[in-house]
């Protein structure tokens, strides 16, 4: 499958050559961490099937286990792009939130499970506003794309 993606602020762009079946979750105490969210949605692509226009900016996070990742992000709107090995990248773990079509790129798996957050069950059963808080309520079970 092909995808597009950028920064929020479009410094940054890149284009991919991606199979939608690697899309995971990863619910670790980093992911929420770095993320501020939750978990953290990627899709691990081959680095030479990404291209990419601008320069990231990288943070080396240092796990617990010794190993070194590359935290990518643009330096002007903050947007995380992707996670790589520190030292001869050979795979992006491209962040789902800035990808043009994560909509189409449902997770087929979850790792870190005994990290996740145990409310996130709940959220189906919570209201939905359509938009901002004084939009109207959606339809119970509906979804929305927009973003």
């Amino acid at each position: 499958m092909q995808i597009t993606g950028q920064c929020h602020c479009g410094a940054i762009t890149f284009k991919a050559t991606v199979d939608p079946k690697k899309v995971l979750v990863c619910h670790c105490a980093d992911c929420q961490q770095i993320s501020g969210a939750p978990f953290r949605a990627v899709l691990p692509t081959p680095v030479e099937d990404v291209t990419i226009s601008g320069t990231a900016k990288h943070y080396v996070k240092v796990a617990d286990s010794g190993n070194r990742r590359a935290q990518a992000f643009c330096a002007e709107c903050g947007t995380q792009l992707y996670a790589t090995e520190a030292e001869a990248p050979k795979m992006l773990n491209l962040r789902l939130g800035c990808v043009n079509e994560r909509a189409q790129l449902a997770p087929h798996k979850q790792m870190w499970g005994e990290s996740a957050m145990p409310w996130l069950g709940q959220l189906p059963a919570l209201p939905v506003h359509a938009k901002g808080l004084a939009s109207p309520l959606m339809s119970p079970g509906a979804t929305s794309s927009a973003d």
